[in-house]
């Protein structure tokens, strides 16, 4: 087996990835025996938000890929690196960082966008078949992505579950310990935090989400 890429989106569940998913991602990979290498695009987060406070510091500006490396410990390459025959899979962890940098779901709902640089990466994962997993948030990416039918979950928040199918997916509602498979587009998601009281809980379908995706390749 090659490599795993793993796509963060900053650092900080507010306005970036979220760590503890981010980081039992690649340990779920590790006690796999399964290498993995961290990518984000190089771009400016959507703002910067005081996670001590909540407060949005709106006199402040971070670079989605410098605080990225935070959670890499330095290991990180920016997106437009991607040598796509190196890796067999792709794993984006949650945190609002999916959905205001990535794309623009927090601001612009089911009209959102994603960024032009994650359009190019996970699209060629995509279009190669390759198998990708979709965690808390990131799941709201997969019908811009993979188009109408496409299948995934955000556990059963129903206002982001109908803008996915507003989007052109299929949700289906799981549990913080499951995870749903798309089978045709490769595709696993599982809800993370979207319903995790503790890292524990969250633990459980992100570990079978990489198990999942692992054996998929």
């Amino acid at each position: 087996m090659n490599k795993i890429a793993v796509l963060l989106s900053g650092s900080g569940v507010f306005d970036g990835s979220e760590i503890h998913e981010s980081v039992l991602a690649m340990l779920a990979l590790s006690k796999l025996g399964v290498d993995y290498q961290c990518f984000a695009p190089n771009i400016l987060q959507m703002h910067v938000v005081n996670h001590f406070s909540g407060e949005v510091e709106s006199n402040q500006i971070r670079n989605v890929l410098v605080e990225s490396a935070r959670i890499a410990r330095g290991e990180i390459k920016v997106t437009e690196e991607l040598e796509l025959n190196e890796f067999d899979a792709l794993i984006i962890p949650g945190g609002f960082g999916a959905a205001k940098n990535l794309c623009n779901f927090a601001t612009n709902g089911s009209d959102c966008v994603i960024a032009p640089e994650i359009i190019s990466f996970i699209g060629q994962f995509a279009t190669s078949n390759k198998p990708v997993g979709f965690i808390c948030i990131a799941p709201i990416m997969i019908p811009l992505l993979y188009g109408e039918g496409a299948i995934g979950t955000i556990g059963y928040d129903s206002e982001t579950a109908q803008a996915f199918n507003l989007m052109g997916g299929q949700h289906q509602e799981a549990a913080v310990q499951d995870i749903i498979v798309d089978e045709i587009n490769k595709v696993v998601s599982t809800p993370g935090y979207m319903l995790a009281g503790n890292i524990a809980e969250a633990s459980l379908g992100i570990e079978k989400l990489v198990k999942k995706v692992v054996e998929m390749v």
